[in-house]
């Protein structure tokens, strides 16, 4: 019995608590467009680049054309 007294404030808590992180998400726009999320699967990815690999690519590419310019 003495356990109710704590067990039923924890579970109304642990329900509150669990509101609030739904409705959090709610108001986030985690559940605005479930559907293109389940179509985003099916598509091709596109190669992700970050900044730093663009500007890493670019000077080899540039070095590789110069040695081939050189050698025509």
């Amino acid at each position: 019995m003495e356990s109710l007294y704590l067990l039923i404030p924890l579970s109304a808590g642990l329900v509150l608590a669990i509101i609030a992180v739904f409705g959090w998400a709610l108001h986030r726009g985690q559940f605005e467009d479930l559907e293109a999320e389940g179509a985003r699967i099916l598509q091709e990815d596109l190669a992700s680049v970050d900044a730093d690999q663009v500007m890493q690519a670019r000077p080899r590419e540039q070095s590789r054309d110069l040695k081939n310019h050189h050698r025509s």
